[in-house]
């Protein structure tokens, strides 16, 4: 299993925007067959930050993700428009 944890901030007065974007993106990739997660939580008192938590059976998978169509549309190109990518990370478990 591979885990990407990944924050956004969406730029003032976008969070709307970015929560239908999120929306969207959330639907197809949950639709992907090495997707196990796919989770975009906002923050409780920071309205323009944004977590997502993905979950993906290798890291194929992962790859898969990156390439698809709705990724490439949602995440690399309409988002950065609108929000910035603040950090991201993979994870592996350990046991």
């Amino acid at each position: 299993m591979v885990v990407l944890a990944v924050t956004w901030m969406a730029k003032a007065g976008h969070e709307i925007e970015v929560t239908t974007l999120f929306a969207k993106l959330t639907e197809e990739s949950r639709k992907e067959p090495g997707c196990s997660m796919y989770q975009v939580h906002r923050h409780k008192t920071e309205a323009r930050r944004f977590f997502i938590y993905e979950q993906y059976k290798d890291d194929a998978a992962l790859e898969a993700h990156r390439n698809a169509p709705h990724f490439l549309q949602y995440a690399r190109k309409d988002l950065p428009r609108i929000a910035d990518r603040v950090e991201g990370h993979l994870f592996e478990p350990l046991g």
